[in-house]
């Protein structure tokens, strides 16, 4: 695959910033309530594609611009000044963020509606403000969120989740943190510091062995629990051999900090 770029791109429906080894994917469709429309989905594609492939970047955090982290789908067709390419195989939002083998942070400071789940339910971290709601309402359109669902039960209890999907009744941040669609149901003022908290601590971690342990994660989240155990066997030896392993058997050995970079 051809190395990405972000030189000369133009991000209309995004803002993208890289900073202490932190990707902050803003979305900026606030008169749009942030919906997602083609353009967005296509510069979050490429974005994470980017994140995925530079070892410097540890850590992504979504955030939104405007009252509205997301509204879901927009399914009209917008023309923009947008130059970000269009990548293969790479339409689909939950499979982007499930591979990309990183700690992705979602900082919630509005209603999460429809399609926004995906975000949600498929970054490994989620904090919201206290005043966000939560819903799926496509069941009073005559829909049914079938893409939604399938990160959604791996974070939802499943009674929850169904009741939550069936009737299209939105929840508050707390119910949220309860039934562990987020981490954490914060005060609006605070969710700034305790994002960038997280998100500093994360990237200070071993980062290679993060990846190798959350594509391990994801792989043996779709295999019976007879073939999740000798799956698993063999990834902790590969994980005794690599760099960062070593690096940090010797730092506690020698009773030091380890260095990672």
């Amino acid at each position: 695959m051809k190395k990405l770029s972000l030189e000369g791109l133009k991000f209309s429906a995004t803002k993208i910033n890289i900073k202490n080894k932190i990707m902050t994917i803003t979305l900026d469709r606030p008169e749009k309530k942030n919906a997602l429309n083609n353009v967005m989905m296509n510069e979050i594609n490429y974005a994470l594609a980017y994140a995925k492939q530079e070892k410097a970047i540890r850590v992504v955090i979504f955030a939104a611009n405007g009252d509205v982290f997301c509204a879901g789908a927009d399914l009209s067709r917008t023309d923009s000044d947008s130059n970000v390419p269009k990548l293969e195989n790479s339409d689909d939002i939950s499979l982007s963020l499930r591979h990309l083998y990183k700690p992705v942070i979602c900082k919630i400071q509005g209603p999460v509606l429809a399609g926004a789940l995906l975000i949600v339910a498929n970054s490994t971290h989620a904090i919201a403000i206290n005043e966000a709601t939560f819903s799926a309402p496509e069941i009073h359109r005559g829909l049914w969120p079938f893409m939604v669902m399938a990160g959604l039960f791996r974070v939802m209890p499943k009674r929850a989740g169904l009741d939550f999907i069936m009737r299209g009744k939105p929840i508050d941040s707390k119910k949220a943190e309860e039934w562990g669609l987020i981490n954490e149901s914060v005060k609006k003022e605070e969710i700034d510091k305790k994002v960038d908290k997280l998100a500093m601590e994360l990237a200070s971690l071993a980062p290679e062995t993060m990846k190798f342990g959350l594509e391990a994660y994801e792989k043996q989240d779709s295999k019976s629990f007879d073939e999740a155990l000798p799956y698993l066997k063999k990834q902790i030896a590969k994980c005794f051999e690599g760099e960062d392993a070593k690096e940090g058997i010797s730092a506690f050995l020698e009773k030091r900090k380890p260095n990672w970079d």
